[in-house]
């Protein structure tokens, strides 16, 4: 592992300073792995090891699963779900602008009751107060 990362580094510092022209494609093709499967042989061959290349075997599997099912899944249910999350948002909008103004709306008993004033600001309006839907109408 530390020679796949060493060698072409100090291959490529080398080739700068002493001409060389050794592709870095080259150095890491010959350090990759070229068989698919690892075949065990000889006193490699046991139990232990072939239960090993199974679970790494299974690994590979269910990540591809896992990855397939994030593209192809999960991704598209996001999609439509911000979609329609969007456009029921625009609806929302749409209809708050044929209610009457803020100014014009009835004022029930219970809402926007204060027993004390609130420790911010001008003390009437509550943490999460939005000028655009609640209004409190002076007393």
């Amino acid at each position: 592992m530390l020679s796949q990362y060493l060698l072409p580094r100090m291959t490529a510092r080398s080739s700068r300073y002493t001409g060389l022209a050794i592709s870095r494609n080259t150095l890491q093709r010959r350090l990759a792995s070229s068989e698919g499967q690892p075949q065990l042989t000889g006193a490699a061959d046991n139990a232990f090891n072939r239960e090993r290349l199974a679970v790494k075997q299974h690994a590979a599997e269910s990540s591809d699963l896992w990855r397939k099912l994030m593209i192809y899944v999960t991704l598209p249910c996001l999609l439509l779900a911000s979609l329609n999350a969007k456009n029921l948002w625009d609806e929302h909008w749409e209809h708050e602008k044929h209610r009457p103004p803020l100014e014009e709306r009835v004022q029930y008993s219970y809402q926007n009751i204060r027993t004390k004033a609130f420790p911010w600001g001008d003390g009437d309006k509550t943490l999460f107060w939005n000028d655009k839907v609640n209004y409190k109408k002076p007393n």
